[in-house]
């Protein structure tokens, strides 16, 4: 049986999925929040306090930071792309990773088109510039890496990069997103990044197992 131990978790993966459900429960959920507050009266402050620091950290996201981190995760996905086509040696890791430079390019298209025509002008916030900064961390980390080492390595970060995704389309950007045609187009495109989950899914237990 194969051993190989899991990679460590890749920061940007997780702070995609924290940031943004961070970002909905502050959206969404203040009026609960505050009830929460009043139940956790009489709690040590050691219970309470990290909790309501959370809350406080938490970003409130309207339609200009969601088109903002839109565009930055799939401009991730894309430059990721990028060091594999240069990188990887698997003849699937490589047709992958020109998958994802089409595919997320496209997407990046049709969002600037939509905005454009909407008249939302993305706007950078904490979330967006938190991936973008984690996501140069995690290029830099590829780039150490070559041969069959690299095309794992790539991989799994695609396997886990796309769950998180979907995660936050689920949980944050399509409940938070006011505008009914850019909340579509959120709904539009989760099949592909769900096709693109389970292809990544398939590739990394071809790598696993060999076959």
């Amino acid at each position: 049986m194969n051993t190989r131990p899991r990679p460590a978790a890749y920061p940007t993966l997780f702070t995609l999925a924290a940031l943004l459900a961070a970002g909905a429960a502050c959206a969404n959920n203040s009026d609960s929040a505050a009830s929460a507050a009043d139940e956790q009266q009489g709690q040590p402050a050691s219970e309470v306090q990290p909790q309501a620091a959370s809350a406080a950290a938490a970003p409130a996201l309207d339609d200009a930071d969601i088109a903002a981190i839109v565009v930055a995760a799939n401009t991730i996905d894309i430059r990721y792309g990028e060091i594999a086509r240069e990188r990887a040696t698997n003849a699937q890791v490589k047709e992958f990773a020109e998958t994802m430079i089409r595919d997320h390019t496209a997407v990046n298209k049709s969002a600037a088109e939509l905005v454009t025509r909407l008249g939302v002008t993305p706007r950078e916030n904490d979330v967006s510039r938190s991936l973008e900064a984690q996501a140069a961390e995690m290029r830099e980390t590829l780039k150490t890496k070559s041969g069959a080492e690299f095309d794992r390595a790539y991989i799994d970060n695609e396997v886990a990069y796309h769950r998180a995704v979907l995660q936050a389309i689920d949980e944050t950007l399509i409940p938070n997103a006011k505008n009914a045609e850019l909340k579509q187009t959120l709904v539009g495109v989760r099949p592909a990044i769900q096709a693109h989950l389970e292809h990544a899914e398939l590739i990394q237990r071809s790598l696993t197992t060999g076959t």
